[in-house]
């Protein structure tokens, strides 16, 4: 008997298979590469069917039949105009459009019963919006068979992911996961089949439809690369690896040949590749490594991701985030009370408001928190609310701040950084309005006004050289 092939999973962005032409790309290279792996493929839903069906959420609530028809006829249309040009073959595109027709129906079905109701749970929004995901396996799947893979579509669900009832935001169970997705999977794998798994959702233990939330595909990488005991994750996308700052900001930014999960954590939370909070939990303890790649540059091997002390040591990025506010909340009514700060976060987190950025002064007098602009005079009205005239005295607001920040390994225990980057920062004539910087010592971030973030941002990156 042969030795076993080593076992590599690709996850598929939608953007990188978009159109008929890109996935017959994809299809070719995957197809070169199922000869040297056993090779299990995740896919997104097509370009932007996603937020096509949450659009068709918001019409549903809006009662506007009209518009869902439309939307519901564009997405079928988008699908059933690829299904031609990906199978040549008249009775398997036969075939491929009615596994199509008999989804979209079933999509419809769907839509009807909501629109009868008047009302959307999070388990029929999960529900709908798992669709992207089932159509596009379908649609990659009879691309592959076309290069001469024995290619399988399957749901997450179909694949043996049981989530927890948690609608939007679900996890895996982990341990019924490993053992169902291990056996469906490596049954395929032994026969030299190829799974094309829908990324995104699972089911629960009453076999109802759960979703991950946006960039979930990246984390259904990462559950079935846990299950099959993958060699490697390759999550392709539309850049060639995470970076040492925005090019379009930074022309002489690199690609980074190396970081580790913690870095990776840090950075995708600032942009650089927007992956799912959750995307390393799966593999944190079986030591599997993950590459960010170009699918239109396969010839990069992009950025390699590694467990923690396993990277080199040195500063990775620069990088920052837009569309924030600055509250300042000030009261001596604050000073050596027990619980204010429990009071003021659970005040937002009733609300749904979510702080990024905590900072208090030792006197206890005042605390600064950033938060997303929209949330700004939400945060402020029920801060007000609750807590004005008692321990709070003024709230001060500031629109338009960035979050700028530093992130690397390299920080950790290194002498003088802060002085750096506030000498470069000062030297463009920025002012700094906040710090903070956490203990595992992986991030210094700060703030400043909106319109000085790309100069500060440039600034960093010249003087920690990071450039190409």
């Amino acid at each position: 008997m042969p030795p076993a092939r080593p076992r590599l999973v690709i996850k598929y962005g939608g953007t990188t298979i978009s159109s008929a032409s890109r996935i017959l790309s994809v299809s070719e290279y995957l197809a070169g590469m199922s000869k040297r792996y056993g090779l299990v493929v995740v896919c997104s839903a097509v370009g932007n069917t996603t937020d096509d069906l949450v659009r068709i959420s918001e019409l549903m609530r809006a009662g506007d039949r009209a518009g869902v028809s439309e939307l519901v006829r564009k997405v079928a249309g988008l699908h059933h105009d690829m299904s031609g040009e990906l199978v040549a073959d008249h009775t398997k595109l036969e075939e491929l459009r009615g596994s199509l027709d008999a989804a979209f129906g079933e999509l419809q079905s769907l839509i009807d019963g909501l629109l009868l109701l008047g009302e959307e749970t999070p388990r029929s929004r999960d529900y709908l919006l798992s669709f992207g995901e089932r159509f596009s396996v379908m649609l990659l799947a009879a691309a592959l068979r076309r290069y001469g893979v024995d290619a399988v579509g399957l749901s997450g669900r179909e694949a043996g992911i049981l989530t927890d009832s948690r609608f939007g935001g679900s996890k895996p169970l982990m341990d019924t996961t490993r053992l169902r997705v291990s056996k469906t999977l490596g049954d395929m794998l032994e026969r030299n089949v190829v799974p094309v798994v829908g990324g995104y959702s699972g089911a629960d233990q009453h076999d109802r439809i759960t979703t991950f939330g946006r960039g979930g595909s990246d984390y259904t990488a990462t559950i079935v690369g846990s299950c099959i005991g993958a060699e490697q994750i390759w999550l392709m996308g539309n850049v060639d690896g995470m970076m040492t700052a925005d090019p379009d900001m930074v022309p002489d930014a690199r690609v980074l040949e190396e970081i580790s999960y913690a870095e990776a954590v840090e950075m995708s939370m600032f942009g650089s590749k927007q992956l799912h909070s959750r995307t390393f939990e799966p593999v944190l303890d079986g030591d599997t490594p993950l590459r960010i790649r170009s699918s239109s540059n396969v010839s990069n091997e992009g950025t390699l991701v590694v467990p923690s002390g396993r990277a080199k040591n040195t500063i990775k990025c620069v990088s920052m985030m837009r569309g924030n506010g600055l509250i300042d909340i000030r009261g001596f009514g604050m000073v050596g009370a027990p619980g204010t700060a429990a009071g003021i976060f659970g005040t937002l987190a009733e609300r749904g408001i979510s702080v990024m950025m905590i900072s208090q002064n030792p006197s206890e007098s005042s605390i600064t928190i950033v938060l997303k602009k929209a949330d700004l005079y939400r945060a402020a009205d029920a801060l007000e609310a609750e807590h004005h005239g008692r321990t709070i005295k003024r709230l001060d607001l500031t629109l338009d701040v960035a979050i700028v920040a530093l992130i690397g390994e390299g920080l950790r225990g290194t002498v003088g950084t802060a002085s750096r980057v506030f000498a470069a920062v000062s030297g463009r004539g920025i002012n700094v309005a906040m710090i903070t910087q956490g203990s595992s010592e992986l991030n210094l971030a700060f703030v400043v006004r909106d319109a000085d973030a790309e100069a500060a941002v440039r600034a960093l990156h010249k003087e920690f050289g990071l450039a190409a």
